[in-house]
C-alpha cells in the first residue's frame, strides 16, 4: 500500500512539472526593442505542435495509471474489509469458545471441591474416623452453582468417609474382615464362641484332646441410615455375621456358614430429649459408655462391651441381642431413664423328673430352628434403667421383671403299686393326662454398674453386678432359668404316695464382672474376670422313692431338679468308649450329674492398630482365657449302694483359650 502511494505522488509531481514548464515557454513577456538592443538573449527554440502531442500522450498516460492505482487500491480496499470482517467473526467465537471454557472450569472447580471433601477427615479421641464434609451429593438437576452446601452430618459416630448422602438422607455401610484362630486345651467342637456351660468333665474323651480351628465367621455387614424431619433425627442399623450353622454347613470343603442376624433397629430422637427405638439390639441391661442409647457392632458409639475375640465375651458380662421396643428420656447430658419391653425366654435343666411338665417345643422349621427349643412366654421381659453421668464416671441401675409358664400334668407321676386309685378322671391304676392346668411364675432381678476413666482416658475400670430368680439366660455363661421339682404329693389312706405334680422353680442367679483396660494411641491391653452362679432347686418325689424302694427298701431317696446332692458324680471321673463306629461320637459320662454352680473366667488381651484412618483400620489381637466350670456336689455312689454319700463328689472342668484376631475395618 505504502509502495503505491509513492509512486501516485511521483505521477503528480512529474504531471506538474511538464505543465509548469509549457506555461513558461508559450506565454512568457514578449521583449521590448530597448531590451533587445541593450541584451543579447540567444534564441528561443521554437515549441511545435508535436511537443504538445507529446506533452497530452504522457498526461494521458500518468493519468491511466492513476486509474489503474485507484483500482488497485479499491480491491485492496475491499480485501482489508473481508478480513476484518472474517477476524470479527472468528472474535465472536472465541469469545463463545472463551464463555464455555469458563463454565467448564467452574464444573472442574465443584469436582475438586467434592475430591477436597473426601480428603477432608477428622479423628476421635476412639481413633474412629469421622465425616468432616460432605462426601457424595446426589442432586436431581446438574450442579449451577459453585458455592457449597452446608454439610449434612447428622450422627459424627456412626458415619464416616463412604458415608453416601442422598435427598437428605445419610447411608453409612460398614463392618469389618476378621481372620482368627482359636486354640483350647479340651476339645469343645465350638468356633470363635464359647460354651462356658459345657465345659467338659475330667473323664470325657474331650478333656484329653485340644482343637484349633480357623474362622472368619465372626466378619461382619453393617448398615446405618439416618436423616432429619424437622425436630426429630430418624436413624436405622442392620448388622450380620456369619456365625450360624445350616444343615449342610462342615468345615470339610467349602466351609458355608449361614447369615446370622444380630441387630435390626429403627429410631426417632425428639430435641426434648424423647427417643424411640424397636427391633433387634443389644438389651437394656447391657451396659453402656455414656447415658442410654442403643449401641451399634462396631464399637463407634456407645461401646461398654468387653474387647475380646471370644464372640462371647466374658463370663460375667450381662447381655442379649433380641427383639424390644423401648422409651428412653435424657435429661440433658447428666441423667437418662428408659423402659423397655424385650422378647422373653427360658432356659431349663433338671433330672430325674417324670414327663408331667411342659414349657414349650421344638422350633417350626418355616420360621424357628426346629433343632433349638422356644418356650410358651406369657407376657415380655420388662426392664427399666437410669443412668447417672455426673462428669466423674458413667454409673447404672436397673431392674428386670420376667414370667415363666408351664402346663401341669398331675396324674403323669403316678405310682403304679396304686392300682386302686384314680386320678382325675382316668382310669384307676393308669397314669393319665387329665386334670392338667397351666401354671405360671414371676422372676425378676436388680443390676448395678459403674465405669471410669482415668489419667486422661488411658486406664478404664468397671465393676458390674446382677441377680435375682430366673434370669441366668442374661449372662454370657449361659446357665439355666428354672427347673421343677416335686409338688401336690397325693397319700392312699395308708400313707402311699400315689401321685405327684411338677412345680416349676426359679433359680437363684448372680453374675458379677470386674474390668480394667488401657488404652494407647496404636496399643490397647485388657483384662476381664468374671463369675456366673446358678443356686440349687431340688427336693424329693415321694413318689419316684416309693417307686425305687418298692423293688429296694434300702434305696437312697430320689431327688428331682437342679444341683441335688443326691445326683450322683461318681463317674465324671472315669472315660466311656466312642458311641457308634463313625469316630464322631464321644462317649457320655455315665453317673456324671455335673449341674454347674459357678462358671469363673479370668481373660488377658491385647490389640494394636497398625493403621487407623480415612481408608480404615487394621489391627492385630490376641487373647488368653482361663475358664473353670464348678459343678454341684452330688453322691459318690448308686442310690442303692450301702455306702453312698450324699454331696462327696464335685468334679470341675477347666480349659486354656488361645485366639488370634487379624481384622480389617471399613472406615
Amino acid at each position: 500500500m505504502k509502495e503505491i502511494k509513492c509512486l501516485f505522488v511521483t505521477a503528480l509531481s512529474v504531471a506538474a512539472l511538464t505543465f509548469g514548464a509549457w506555461a513558461q515557454t508559450s506565454a512568457g513577456p514578449k521583449p521590448t526593442p530597448q531590451d533587445a538592443a541593450t541584451t543579447a538573449a540567444p534564441a528561443q527554440p521554437a515549441v511545435t505542435a508535436a511537443d504538445v502531442q507529446a506533452l497530452k500522450d504522457g498526461l494521458a498516460t500518468a493519468l491511466q495509471q492513476i486509474q489503474a492505482l485507484q483500482d488497485e487500491l479499491q480491491r485492496r480496499d475491499q480485501a482489508v474489509q473481508q478480513a476484518q470482517s472474517t477476524a470479527a467473526e472468528a472474535a465472536a467465537k472465541a469469545d463463545a469458545a472463551q464463555l464455555q471454557t469458563s463454565q467448564q472450569l467452574q464444573t472442574v472447580d465443584a469436582l475438586q471441591s467434592d475430591v477436597a471433601n473426601l480428603k477432608s477427615v477428622n479423628t476421635s479421641a476412639l481413633n474412629n474416623p469421622v465425616l468432616k464434609n460432605a462426601v457424595l451429593t446426589l442432586q436431581d438437576s446438574p450442579q449451577t452453582s459453585s458455592t457449597p452446601e452446608p454439610e449434612q452430618i447428622f450422627n459424627k459416630q456412626m458415619e464416616s468417609p463412604i458415608t453416601i448422602r442422598f435427598r437428605g438422607i445419610n447411608i453409612t455401610p460398614g463392618g469389618y474382615a476378621a481372620a482368627e484362630f482359636i486354640h483350647r486345651s479340651r476339645a469343645l467342637a465350638a468356633d470363635v464362641s464359647t460354651p462356658f456351660n459345657n465345659l467338659t468333665m475330667p473323664g470325657a474323651s474331650q478333656s484329653q484332646m485340644g482343637e484349633f480351628y480357623g474362622s472368619g465367621r465372626q466378619s461382619k455387614i453393617t448398615t446405618f441410615v439416618d436423616g432429619r424431619l424437622g425436630s426429630v433425627d430418624l436413624s436405622s442399623y442392620v448388622s450380620a455375621d456369619f456365625l450360624s450353622a445350616g444343615v449342610t454347613s462342615t468345615s470339610t470343603s467349602t466351609n458355608g456358614y449361614t447369615l446370622r442376624l444380630r441387630q435390626a433397629w429403627a429410631q426417632a430422637k425428639f430435641n426434648n430429649g424423647w427417643s424411640f427405638l424397636g427391633g433387634q439390639s443389644w438389651s437394656l441391661v447391657t451396659e453402656d459408655a455414656k447415658g442410654i442409647a442403643p449401641d451399634d457392632d462396631m464399637g463407634k458409639t456407645n461401646d461398654a462391651r468387653p474387647k475380646t475375640i471370644d464372640a462371647a465375651y466374658s463370663v460375667g458380662f450381662n447381655f442379649a441381642r433380641q427383639y424390644g421396643i423401648r422409651a428412653t428420656k435424657s435429661f440433658g447430658d447428666k441423667v437418662a431413664v428408659a423402659v423397655a419391653l424385650e422378647n422373653p425366654q427360658a432356659t431349663l435343666a433338671t433330672l430325674n423328673n417324670t414327663a408331667d411338665f411342659l414349657l414349650g417345643a421344638a422350633g417350626d422349621g418355616k420360621s424357628y430352628n426346629s433343632g433349638g427349643t422356644y418356650s410358651f412366654n406369657p407376657s415380655p421381659d420388662i426392664i427399666a434403667k437410669i443412668a447417672f453421668d455426673p462428669g466423674f464416671g458413667h454409673y447404672e441401675i436397673f431392674g428386670l421383671v420376667d414370667r415363666f409358664a408351664t402346663r401341669v400334668f398331675p396324674c403323669e407321676d403316678f405310682n403304679p403299686a396304686a392300682t386302686a386309685y384314680v386320678c382325675g378322671s382316668g382310669v384307676a391304676g393308669k397314669a393319665n393326662a387329665t386334670g392338667a392346668y397351666n401354671t405360671s411364675k414371676n422372676g425378676g432381678g436388680f443390676g448395678a454398674s459403674a465405669r471410669w476413666n482415668l489419667f486422661a482416658k488411658h486406664i478404664t475400670f468397671g465393676l458390674k453386678g446382677f441377680g435375682g430368680n430366673g434370669v441366668g439366660r442374661y449372662g454370657s455363661g449361659g446357665l439355666s432359668d428354672a427347673t421343677v421339682v416335686s409338688s401336690g404329693t397325693v397319700f392312699s389312706a395308708t400313707g402311699v404316695p400315689e401321685s405327684a405334680a411338677a412345680k416349676l422353680q426359679l433359680l437363684r442367679n448372680l453374675q458379677g464382672l470386674s474390668t480394667l483396660e488401657w488404652h494407647g494411641k496404636k496399643l490397647d491391653i485388657y483384662g476381664y474376670g468374671g463369675v456366673e452362679y446358678a443356686g440349687r432347686a431340688a427336693n424329693e418325689d415321694l413318689v419316684l422313692t416309693a417307686i425305687e424302694q418298692a423293688t429296694t427298701p434300702t434305696a437312697l431317696p430320689v431327688f428331682v431338679g437342679y444341683g441335688s446332692p443326691y445326683f450322683p458324680n461318681y463317674g465324671c471321673y472315669t472315660e466311656t468308649g466312642p458311641s457308634g463306629t463313625t469316630g464322631f461320637v464321644p462317649g457320655s459320662l455315665s453317673n456324671c450329674t455335673g449341674h454347674t454352680r459357678a462358671v469363673m473366667e479370668g481373660t488377658v488381651g491385647f490389640w494394636y492398630r497398625f493403621y487407623s484412618g480415612p481408608r480404615g483400620r487394621f489391627q492385630f489381637g490376641t487373647q488368653y482365657s482361663y475358664v473353670t466350670r464348678n459343678t454341684w456336689a452330688g453322691a459318690n455312689g448308686s442310690l442303692t449302694g450301702s455306702t453312698t454319700a450324699p454331696g462327696a463328689v464335685q468334679p470341675n472342668g477347666i480349659d486354656n483359650m488361645i485366639f488370634t484376631s487379624f481384622r480389617f475395618y471399613l472406615p
